[in-house]
């Protein structure tokens, strides 16, 4: 079984410190064997993990992503090879998703203060899954869980991760698959489109997660003293 966290950012996020190469190694050293680095806005942390996976043979398969920012919500991409504008309308950001070989998953959709916007019903049939499963956000995975199912739709999970010494591995989806150097990415998105998997882990209690988002905070400032 291939154990994905498929919602994790790095250091190119403007509100993360961690590198891409750290939470390829921590990851591996937790046992999933696979990962979907979603920067906000960009590709390029998981870029930089990809590469450093292969120019090491680890174990493990990195799927190039981003997690987009639309007029509604937040909607990851998965499995693109060039970055998705941002701030546009959320079925035009899908459709960039789905022309560029994406596959658009609706983001903490009833997650508090990340929710998305307007009634996610109208977005049935242009997105392909909702993540069910977030250890990070406050609220909202059950609701989730009961929108996909109630829509008879794909589902992934993540810890949305956003420290590489914190939370990743967290929550993830099991698939029928197994690591070898062969298996793309290909692969595993047709699994989450078949809905073969199943969610494992569990969200982050509340105290761990406010402190996880007062890291955020101050990498938020971090970033901004740089400009």
């Amino acid at each position: 079984m291939l154990k994905c966290d498929l919602h994790i950012h790095s250091k190119y996020s403007f509100d993360s410190l961690a590198d891409p190469e750290k939470i390829v190694d921590v990851a591996v050293a937790r046992g999933l064997g696979c990962i979907a680095i979603a920067d906000h806005g960009n590709i390029d942390g998981s870029i930089k993990a990809s590469v450093y996976a292969q120019q090491n043979s680890l174990p493990i398969l990195i799927i190039i992503s981003q997690e987009v920012k639309s007029k509604s919500g937040d909607i990851l991409a998965l499995n693109i090879k060039e970055p998705i504008p941002e701030h546009l309308d959320a079925k035009v950001t899908i459709d960039l998703i789905h022309s560029r070989g994406g596959l658009a998953v609706a983001a903490h959709p009833f997650g508090l203060l990340c929710n998305f916007k307007g009634a996610l019903e109208n977005f049935v049939g242009r997105l392909d899954a909702v993540e069910i499963l977030n250890a990070s956000v406050f609220d909202g995975n059950d609701r989730a869980k009961q929108f996909a199912n109630s829509h008879n739709l794909a589902f992934t999970a993540g810890s949305d991760a956003h420290f590489a010494n914190r939370f990743i591995g967290k929550a993830y989806l099991e698939l029928p698959l197994d690591y070898s150097p062969e298996l793309t990415a290909n692969d595993v998105i047709a699994a989450i489109k078949q809905k073969q998997g199943k969610v494992g882990g569990r969200a982050a209690n509340f105290f761990s997660k406010a402190l996880d988002h007062s890291c955020r905070t101050l990498a938020k400032s971090k970033a901004l003293l740089k400009k």
